[in-house]
């Protein structure tokens, strides 16, 4: 068993005997999420630790999501308590890049490759998604991809 679940499913027995009725519902549905890739596809397998990040890294995006659109339809107690799950799944992920330390890997890629022009996005997209992998959201870093070839 790797690492980060050993942690999550520590941490959910420890949440559990505090009463922490927040941290319990979201490890609980991170081990969830967990379980149900692990068994997907055509065979069970066990998940590494950077696949463990990966889930829990869609299931904070969804979060945030979520807690926008509550926002949005005024609906901010719901909204809050996305928040709050969000929080908790972002403590166990890595430490998320700052948009500078984004250019320099973009940038580096770029010179790495010698990609020019909004046609070599896909090329250079695909050379820093391993690198940032788990620290910045996608979107971001298609973004700085995006800024740095219009230029």
């Amino acid at each position: 068993m790797t690492a980060l679940k050993d942690r999550l499913r520590a941490d959910l027995t420890a949440a559990m005997k505090a009463r922490d009725e927040v941290r319990t519902r979201t490890l609980r549905m991170a081990l969830t999420s967990v379980s149900k890739e692990e068994v997907a596809g055509s065979s069970a397998r066990e998940l590494s630790d950077d696949e463990v990040i990966t889930v829990l890294t869609k299931e904070a995006k969804r979060r945030r999501e979520a807690a926008e659109a509550f926002a949005a339809a005024g609906r901010d107690e719901q909204a809050a308590a996305e928040r709050a799950e969000g929080a908790i799944l972002d403590s166990y992920l890595p430490a998320q890049l700052t948009d500078g330390e984004i250019a320099a890997l973009v940038a580096e890629v770029i010179d790495e490759t010698g990609a020019s022009g909004m046609a070599a996005m896909g090329q250079v997209m695909k050379a820093v998604t391993p690198r940032v992998a788990g620290r910045a959201d996608g979107a971001r870093v298609a973004a700085e991809v995006r800024r740095k070839l219009a230029s």
